[in-house]
């Protein structure tokens, strides 16, 4: 029981300093710290229960030797020999750490917090382990048996805080694991460069296997909604766009896995979201998992309900979200749209760290936006036959359509109109006039007068569009005064360090971005001839993976550095330094394969 109460009183201690960063984060960085604290605790605990065990075999040496001196000596010195190594092990934990605290941006933000709660909560329990842990384990620890009275109270704390120290080979659990560690121990002694070999032999064959692993920025966290952007071509107009919101959330809202469906087409007035009227954005409100239609899994056909609600933890016996995407693309492929995936929280976030609605797009520059169109067209031709790509839209950066009236000067002072004037009848005939405002209660709305649908829906119509002369007495159609056609221009302007560009959008599905992105990059520079002045880069995810990549470069090395000098100064050997240095390649010989047989990216 005292031994069990130590780490009860220095594990909070240590946690409730940790809660000190609470106070300065969000809500993310709050849960993240929670996730830190219980790495914490667990590193704690472990390093509780090595001086533990180390107390528990010093008193059963000094029990069998007839209790030489006080027990007192004993106890100090089990926690002498393994206090500092506990100390210096919690260190090398709290350094580890140093990588996350170097990270950046959006992973920064997201990942410093369970570090910095993490490592404070390690420092402090370092600390506590070489100064409280030692007091309080003399303090509570006892051999010499209570008498006072009554004796049946006597008995119950003899009972609780003093005990008897038992041999581990009287334990029932620890004879039975000695039973199994013993032959497996001498045998591995007997034949050590066999099992060395075989180690190496092991780790030479998982080399491959880690090189196979894909790679990523950071895996998606499911948000329980998907947000569905198809394209369309310029030019689309308000009744076609709510026509083909319509057909899709139709479509979107027969899977039975879907909640609610909510489209939207155009922007707001504001400039915080420039959406041509050519890019839709469909909210998918998902049902809870337990609701989404059942998939056959290995343990479908025998296991009872009971344990299927056990294994379903393990191997979920539902479609997934990536299935449940890739049906939905199947059920959209409309002509004239590009589909694009993604989640509205992601979505967003990658909008404005990139400017990119994909997790993984291309960004053209040069200075002729005619050109940039044609580049973005043969990449988007070319991408289609990369493994992985789910859909590809590069932007027609000069697809828009626009009404060009040309005046004629000649006619116009033929009849004495400006070009104020005339230009005052197109404005608002054409385009519409706020001419009042209505009072609703404490609602104001401007009251706009144009010309109907009928007179200025097409080409023809805007040509008859009559205007006013010789003080109103005479009306004379627009033709008569202007060149009316329709001309072909930029939708939308983009730049980016003072150099015009050009948006692709590639969608890519059941494959790592960074190896899909290397492979395209490949055939891109295989295919691609650009002219000079224009250059394509790689944007999304992958830059800020990029970003990550060229840091960690630098600061792994300087964090293992300071490991092994943690190691060297606890050991004051170079052969146990090397020894537990060596142990870490082969540690990871698990981890590896776990990741090839789960299928998670590196």
């Amino acid at each position: 029981v005292p031994s069990a109460l130590i780490p009860i009183i220095t594990i909070p201690l240590a946690v409730l300093i940790s809660f000190i960063p609470f106070r300065y984060m969000g809500v993310t960085a709050n849960i993240m710290s929670l996730g830190g604290i219980a790495i914490a605790v667990g590193a704690m605990v472990d390093a509780a229960i090595v001086v533990v065990e180390q107390t528990h075999k010093k008193l059963e040496a000094w029990e069998a030797e007839g209790r030489p001196g006080s027990y007192r000596d004993a106890v100090l010195g089990a926690v002498k020999e393994v206090g500092a190594t506990s100390f210096f092990a919690l260190l090398v934990i709290a350094v580890s750490f140093l990588p996350v605290l170097a990270l950046e941006a959006q992973e920064g933000r997201l990942f410093k917090p369970l570090a910095y709660t993490k490592n404070l909560a390690m420092i402090i329990a370092a600390v506590l382990a070489i100064t409280l842990d030692p007091a309080l384990r003399l303090l509570l620890t006892r051999m010499e048996d209570f008498s006072f009275r009554p004796q049946w109270l006597s008995r119950f704390a003899n009972t609780l805080f003093v005990g008897t120290i038992h041999s581990e080979e009287k334990h029932p659990v620890s004879r039975f694991l000695m039973r199994i560690y013993d032959p497996v121990l001498t045998w591995s002694l007997r034949w050590k460069w066999a099992v060395i070999a075989g180690a190496l032999g092991l780790m030479i064959i998982t080399v491959p296997v880690y090189f196979k692993l894909g790679s990523e920025f950071m895996p998606p966290l499911e948000e329980g909604s998907i947000l569905y952007m198809p394209t369309t071509m310029p030019g689309i107009s308000i009744a076609e766009a709510r026509k083909v919101l319509q057909v899709t959330d139709r479509i979107i809202k027969q899977f039975p896995e879907v909640e609610y469906v909510l489209g939207k087409a155009g922007r707001a007035e504001t400039s915080t979201d420039p959406a041509p009227l050519s890019m839709l954005e469909t909210v998918i409100i998902l049902k809870p998992k337990s609701e989404w239609r059942k998939a056959d899994t290995w343990y479908s056909s025998w296991a009872p309900d009971w344990l299927k609600s056990l294994l379903r933890r393990v191997t979920p016996d539902h479609v997934s979200q990536q299935e449940l995407i890739g049906e939905m693309h199947d059920a959209l492929k409309i002509t004239g749209l590009s589909n694009s995936w993604t989640m509205p929280i992601k979505g967003r976030f990658d909008m404005l760290s990139t400017g990119l609605r994909t997790p993984v797009g291309i960004k053209i520059t040069g200075a002729d936006l005619g050109a940039i169109e044609e580049i973005g067209a043969r990449i988007e031709s070319l991408l289609p036959s990369v493994e992985g790509t789910r859909a590809v839209f590069a932007e027609r950066t000069a697809g828009g359509y626009f009404i060009d009236i040309e005046w004629n000067r000649d006619q116009l002072a033929r009849y004495g109109l400006s070009m104020q004037e005339a230009q005052a009848v197109v404005e608002n005939a054409i385009g519409g006039d706020n001419v009042t405002t209505t009072v609703e209660g404490r609602e104001r709305y401007p009251v706009n007068v144009r010309y109907k649908r009928d007179f200025r829906s097409d080409l023809g119509a805007l040509k008859r569009v009559l205007v006013p002369v010789s003080g109103g007495q005479k009306q004379i159609p627009l033709s008569h005064l202007a060149d009316v056609r329709m001309k072909s221009g930029p939708s939308m302007i983009r730049n980016e360090n003072g150099l015009l560009s050009g948006y692709v959008y590639v969608d890519v599905a059941n494959r790592d971005p960074n190896g899909y992105i290397e492979e395209a990059d490949g055939l891109l520079r295989k295919e691609m001839n650009i002219p000079a002045g224009y250059a394509y880069v790689w944007s999304g995810d992958y830059k800020a993976s990029q970003r990550v990549r060229e840091w960690l470069m630098v600061i792994l090395p300087v964090t293992l550095f300071l490991i092994v000098v943690l190691l060297y100064v606890n050991t004051r050997s170079l052969t146990k330094t090397a020894i537990v240095a060596l142990a870490v390649p082969f540690s990871a010989i698990g981890a590896v394969w776990y990741l090839y047989l789960l299928d998670y990216n590196m």
